[in-house]
């Protein structure tokens, strides 16, 4: 069960970072094509901005979700190699009980506001975009924050700087092995 949650947990994490490169693509292409267009005609395009911009949102709430997937979130490393092991397992487990938390809040909020928002993005006079295309991006971050917590522990870095050196030197090693054959 706890492979399968994995396995899941890795393909959510995959495609959000495909959505992510795609928002930032997006972002790069309305950029450049505001540039282009004020080096052939010399005007700027007042929507390409407040267009480009409606993709930081995503991409910043995505990314929580793509670093909490790594064990690159705030895990308070260096409290845990100060405490003795069975108080950093127990500050492990409540670090993640408070990242479960903040999805549920996430979700919960992220889709009250979601459903009530009422307003748009003025781009330009022609384009106008649905405040919920922004609003989404709160609520879904909750769903993957909880998709990626039954992978739990192993998220959160506890071990040691040296002890990752060590494995790195064994992959390394290992690595080398293999080549030589």
């Amino acid at each position: 069960m706890i492979a399968r949650l994995q396995a899941f947990s890795a393909a959510v994490d995959r495609a959000v970072i495909g959505i992510c490169i795609g928002c930032f693509l997006i972002m790069l292409a309305i950029s450049f094509v505001g540039f282009f267009y004020q080096v052939i005609t010399g005007a700027a395009l007042s929507w390409t901005y407040s267009l480009a911009r409606l993709f930081v949102p995503w991409i910043a709430m995505l990314s929580i979700t793509v670093a909490f997937r790594r064990g690159e979130h705030v895990a308070m490393a260096l409290l845990l190699q100060m405490v003795p092991p069975r108080i950093a397992t127990a500050i492990s487990y409540l670090n993640l009980a408070i990242i479960g938390l903040l999805a549920l809040l996430l979700i919960w909020f992220g889709w009250q506001f979601f459903v009530t928002t009422t307003h748009y993005n003025m781009v330009s006079d022609q384009i106008q975009i649905h405040n919920r295309f922004v609003a989404a991006c709160i609520p879904v971050t909750g769903l993957i924050l909880l998709v990626h917590l039954p992978c739990g522990l192993q998220l959160l870095d506890l071990a040691a700087p040296e002890a990752e050196v060590e494995e790195l030197l064994r992959e390394s090693e290992a690595a080398e092995a293999e080549a030589r054959r």
